[in-house]
């Protein structure tokens, strides 16, 4: 049976065993973040603290993924998947244990969260680098990243909904617990995955060097460096919210963990439309100008939300600040992997992962700080305007944006969308 064109990937076993597998456990992931969220409120009562927790899981990705991703290129990515899926439930584990013991503190959940973040570093650009090892055709990693992204922003709708109804319903307990149990989908997943072996193909370069190699072709191209750029300073600004939705949750609206399992979804309910948009898509151009045009609708969108009284008129703003946020970061991605020598592949995608991921624990730590000093509300505002701004700039070089990526796309003989 044919499929679409927008699931044309899906034909292929190997890519449908990882987005099942993916999709399963990225939604325990996000059970087990809404509990974490709701814990570390909870035992501490800061919005410091709660920087600090999503600090500390994401900053591996701005320290760690560089490194990672030359050591991608040396290794075989399905077993790092494996190793890095492994190490979470490890950390699962251990978390639970704290809880049913009842020895569980805040600053538990900040040092397990670390952890949890050394894996991450690892674990997302090893999915980025698989991803094209799945397909035999080159031309369908375009819909194949959209479709990876629209799963993962999936599990981001339906996980913090489930997460937030299993706090509020059982308590965090069982919200790790569930976790634990979905993350044996993907262990099962790569298991059965089947795929030409790794063949090494470095040089006998240092380390560094061949980091090196791989962020000067990412930053040393101009529009690849403006989307690059764009994306680090929309993730510093713009996805720095989550770490303040218990606040939001809490105080603003007076409810509880269902209450922020509610926001969660419905940012991602917002990215998944925006994957979805992606997914239809058959052609790279046009892309840079997507990039551009999310950004700004995404700021302006999280000023709005930010001064939001009621809940449900925050709730679309929310959507609309993660639909345009995922799509600057999905487009982002899908032009770098459809652009990159394979023998990159995996560093392009470290540079992109820190770029994207990397920033976002930077903004968290900020603005929990800042909204300790002037209130959440007035810290978002300044952060939505901040990445506004941003996407102005980007669009007075997209002229010259336009003129640097067309040669590339004629050379790599990708068609006019209008083919």
């Amino acid at each position: 049976m044919k499929l679409p064109n927008s699931l044309r990937a899906l034909q292929h076993r190997n890519f449908r065993l990882f987005i099942v597998g993916q999709g399963t456990s990225q939604i325990g992931n996000w059970v087990q973040l809404i509990a974490t969220s709701w814990l570390v409120y909870r035992l501490s009562g800061s919005t410091l603290m709660l920087g600090l927790a999503a600090f500390s899981l994401q900053i591996p990705m701005l320290v760690i993924t560089p490194f990672a991703g030359v050591l991608l290129d040396r290794l075989d990515v399905r077993r790092v998947l494996f190793a890095t899926n492994t190490l979470a439930m490890v950390q699962s584990l251990v978390m639970l244990s704290l809880m049913v013991s009842g020895h569980i503190e805040a600053w538990h959940v900040v040092l397990g969260n670390a952890v949890l973040g050394l894996g991450n570093a690892f674990d997302a650009p090893a999915r980025q680098a698989l991803i094209s090892k799945l397909l035999p055709d080159r031309q369908e990693l375009t819909n194949a990243i959209a479709l990876n992204s629209t799963v993962m922003n999936g599990a981001r709708f339906i996980g913090p909904m489930l997460g937030g109804l299993v706090t509020a319903t059982f308590g965090e307990v069982w919200s790790f617990a569930v976790n634990c149990v979905m993350r044996l989908a993907v262990l099962s997943a790569l298991r059965a995955t089947s795929i030409a072996m790794h063949v090494v193909s470095h040089g006998p370069s240092s380390i560094f060097k061949q980091l090196m190699t791989g962020v000067e072709y990412a930053y040393g191209f101009f529009p690849s460096r403006c989307a690059l750029v764009l994306l680090a300073v929309s993730s510093f600004c713009l996805q720095s919210y989550g770490s303040l939705m218990p606040w939001f949750a809490s105080e603003r609206f007076h409810g509880d963990s269902r209450t922020l399992g509610l926001l969660y979804s419905s940012a991602g309910m917002g990215a998944v439309c925006g994957m979805l948009y992606l997914a239809t898509r058959s052609n790279i151009r046009g892309l840079f100008k997507i990039i551009g045009w999310s950004a700004g609708f995404s700021g302006l969108s999280l000023v709005a939300f930010s001064f939001s009284e009621s809940l449900p008129l925050a709730l679309p703003m929310l959507f609309v600040t993660s639909l345009s946020m995922m799509l600057t970061a999905a487009s982002t991605n899908t032009v770098l992997q459809s652009i990159v020598p394979d023998e990159l592949r995996g560093r392009v995608a470290a540079v992109y992962v820190m770029s994207f991921l990397g920033m976002s624990p930077v903004g968290s730590l900020c603005s929990g700080w800042l909204a300790d000093h002037i209130g959440s509300p007035n810290a978002l505002a300044i952060f939505g305007a901040t990445g506004f701004s941003a996407a102005l700039v980007y669009a007075y070089h997209f002229k010259q944006i336009r003129a640097e990526i067309l040669p590339l796309y004629e050379a790599l003989e990708i068609p006019p969308q209008d083919a």
